[in-house]
């Protein structure tokens, strides 16, 4: 199997940390997996903005450069879920095609290709789940309140098998954190008071850190609990599933 690592545009700049947890734990799982030099965007911020038909060569890189590859694996649900459903405005050649169904979120490629029901890692810690919106609303990585249906969360899934992790329970598990990409930046006001809202949750719950699937949201809170002098730490998911403490 041929596995490529999609690293995103924050994750690169500002947390290196977890593009490296992410590509340690897959080879600790027997994945061997190839860093194509050459990516770049997967174009969201683009087409967020509505730019999106300028976001078409980001597009078409993409997919020059993790064609052939039997999987791109990336973690973060909000570009697995780009690739997967903006890819439509490009030509749908065999390779679109391969690529938009192969590209996948972290915690998909664990639970749903490697089938991973176990993993040797331990993280003493009382945890707090953030459900990102695009892996729970698009990739239905979750159930989801407004679905009323019962279905498993991916990370919880996961962090069921680490030694050491206590999940805490929140009021509002599946809320939005107030990021949204481009929304922080248009409506900074509304997008801090919802971020101070989810962290209220979480301090509620006595939570020592906060995990999800995106780094991204996970930014916006930790800038939050930063000017709020919080000692709550933030890890992606990958972090605490590679973790040996």
């Amino acid at each position: 199997m041929k596995i490529a690592l999609f690293i995103p545009c924050y994750i690169d700049q500002f947390y290196p940390q977890v593009g490296v947890a992410t590509l340690e734990l897959l080879e600790r799982l027997g994945c061997t997996v190839e860093y194509p030099e050459g990516q770049t965007c997967c174009g969201q911020p683009m087409a967020n903005t509505g730019c999106e038909q300028d976001a078409i060569p980001t597009y078409k890189h993409y997919v020059n450069t993790f064609s052939g590859y039997d999987y791109v694996v990336t973690p973060s649900g909000s570009c697995a879920y780009h690739v997967r459903k903006h890819y439509d405005v490009i030509e749908q050649s065999p390779a679109v095609k391969q690529l938009r169904k192969r590209t996948l979120d972290l915690s998909e490629f664990l639970l749903d290709v490697l089938k991973v029901d176990e993993l040797k890692a331990r993280f003493p810690a009382k945890v707090g789940v953030h459900q990102s919106c695009h892996g729970l609303r698009g990739l239905r990585l979750g159930p989801g309140s407004e679905r009323n249906i019962e279905a498993p969360s991916a990370i919880h899934t996961l962090l069921n098998m680490v030694d050491g992790v206590e999940i805490a329970g929140l009021d509002r598990a599946d809320e939005c954190c107030g990021f949204g990409g481009t929304f922080a930046i248009n409506e900074p006001d509304i997008s801090v008071k919802m971020g101070k809202d989810r962290i209220a949750d979480h301090t509620r719950s006595g939570v020592e850190v906060i995990t999800a699937g995106d780094m991204s949201c996970l930014m916006h809170l930790e800038g939050i609990l930063r000017r709020q002098g919080s000692p709550v730490q933030v890890k992606h998911i990958a972090e605490i599933l590679n973790s040996q403490a």
